[in-house]
C-alpha cells in the first residue's frame, strides 16, 4: 500500500475534540493518466484517472466558534468567495450533518494553491476542511468515513482524504490506492495566469470529439471511448522516471490547448530545458514536468523562470499523505 493509507496513520488525529487550534496540511494532486469517457446520465463523464498527491500544500487551522466563518490569506485572497458556495464552508457543514453535531467552527485556510489551476486546489481545501473540523469536534471518523462523506461534497475530494496515488473511476470519487514499489516521484509545477474552469475544460472536450478534432483512445472493450490506465500503472511498478514518463496521458490536454493556446510554449520550454515529459495537469492550465531528481527538477524550473512562460515554476516531489493534522 501507499503510505498515505497505513491503518496507523488514524492515530495521527485527536479523538477528543480539540480545546485549542487544529491544524491540518494538504496537498495539491496531479493526474498521472486521465481518461475521459462519454457523458453520463447524472451530467458528469466517466473517468479512468490515477491520482497522485504533491508536495504543494495549503493548510487549514480550526478554532471554536459560536458560528460557522471562513478567512484566508495567499493565493486568491479577494477573488475566492468565503460564502456558502466555498467548498470549505460546504465540506463542515456536510460533516456537521453527517455527525449531527453544530457546525460550528472559525476557519482560515492558508493558500499557496493556484485557483482553477487543474491541482484540485478547492477539493483539497475541501478534504483538509473535513479533517480539521473531525479532529475539533472530537468525532474520531476514519479515513473511509471522512472519504465516504468527502463523496458527496466534489470528484476529488476522496482522493485528497487518502492522498498518494491511487486509481479514480466513476467520477473519479471511487478511489482505490496504487500498489506500487516505494519511490518518490520529482515534479516542476508551472503555473499560469489565471484559470481554466474545470466545466469549461471538459465542454470543449466535448466539442471537440464531436467535430473529430480530438482522438477518441481506445480503451477496454466495455467501453472503448475510455482510456486505459494499465500503461501508467505499469509504469509505477518500476523505478524509471523515464519510463513513467512515457506513460503520462491526459485526454483534456487537446480542450485545454484549445482554451489557452498559449500553453504549447510552455509545455515546448520545459520539454526545452530537459524534462523527461510534461503535460498538462488535469483541466489545466498547470502544466507539469518529470525530473530525473530534485536537483535536475530545479534546473529545469530555473530555465522556466527565465524564459518566462509562466507566472512561477515550482519544484514539488510525490507520493505525499493526504489532509493531515500538523
Amino acid at each position: 500500500m501507499t503510505e498515505a493509507w497505513r491503518p496507523d496513520e488514524e492515530l495521527d488525529r485527536p479523538r477528543l475534540a480539540a480545546s485549542g487550534p487544529v491544524k491540518v496540511r494538504v496537498p495539491a494532486k496531479i493526474n498521472l493518466h486521465l481518461g475521459v469517457g462519454p457523458v453520463r446520465a447524472d451530467g458528469y463523464h466517466e473517468l479512468s484517472t490515477v491520482f497522485h498527491a504533491i508536495s504543494l500544500y495549503d493548510e487549514i487551522s480550526a478554532r471554536r466558534g459560536d458560528t460557522l466563518t471562513l478567512t484566508m490569506e495567499g493565493e486568491g485572497a479577494g477573488e475566492l468567495a468565503l460564502d456558502e458556495s466555498n467548498l470549505v464552508i460546504r465540506a463542515a457543514r456536510t460533516l456537521a450533518a453527517h455527525a449531527k453535531v453544530p457546525a460550528h467552527a472559525r476557519l482560515h485556510l492558508r493558500k499557496q494553491i493556484p485557483l482553477a489551476a487543474g491541482l484540485a486546489g478547492g477539493s483539497a481545501d475541501a478534504a483538509a476542511a473535513l479533517v480539521a473540523c473531525d479532529a475539533l469536534w472530537g468525532l474520531g471518523l476514519s479515513r473511509d468515513e471522512l472519504a465516504s462523506v468527502a463523496a458527496g461534497i466534489g470528484s476529488d475530494v476522496p482522493f485528497l482524504v487518502y492522498g498518494g496515488t491511487a486509481l479514480g473511476t466513476g467520477r473519479g470519487e471511487a478511489v482505490s490506492p496504487v500498489l506500487a514499489r516505494p519511490s518518490s516521484w520529482h515534479w516542476v509545477i508551472a503555473i499560469a495566469d489565471g484559470g481554466l474552469a474545470t466545466p469549461d475544460v471538459y465542454r470543449e472536450l466535448d466539442r471537440l470529439r464531436e467535430a473529430g478534432q480530438a482522438p477518441r483512445l481506445p480503451g477496454h472493450a466495455s467501453n472503448p471511448l475510455l482510456g486505459s490506465a494499465d500503461q501508467l500503472l505499469a509504469a509505477l511498478r518500476q523505478r524509471d522516471p523515464a519510463v513513467l514518463g512515457a506513460a503520462l496521458d491526459n485526454d483534456l490536454q487537446a480542450a485545454a490547448l484549445s482554451l489557452r493556446p498559449s500553453l504549447a510554449d510552455v509545455l515546448k520550454a520545459g520539454h526545452a530545458a530537459g524534462a523527461l515529459a510534461g503535460l498538462i495537469s488535469g483541466s489545466g492550465p498547470t502544466c507539469v514536468f518529470l525530473a530525473s531528481d530534485g536537483p535536475h527538477a530545479s534546473r529545469i524550473a530555473e530555465e522556466l523562470t527565465t524564459a518566462e512562460v509562466c507566472r512561477a515554476a515550482r519544484t514539488a516531489h510525490g507520493p505525499v499523505p493526504g489532509a493531515r493534522v500538523i
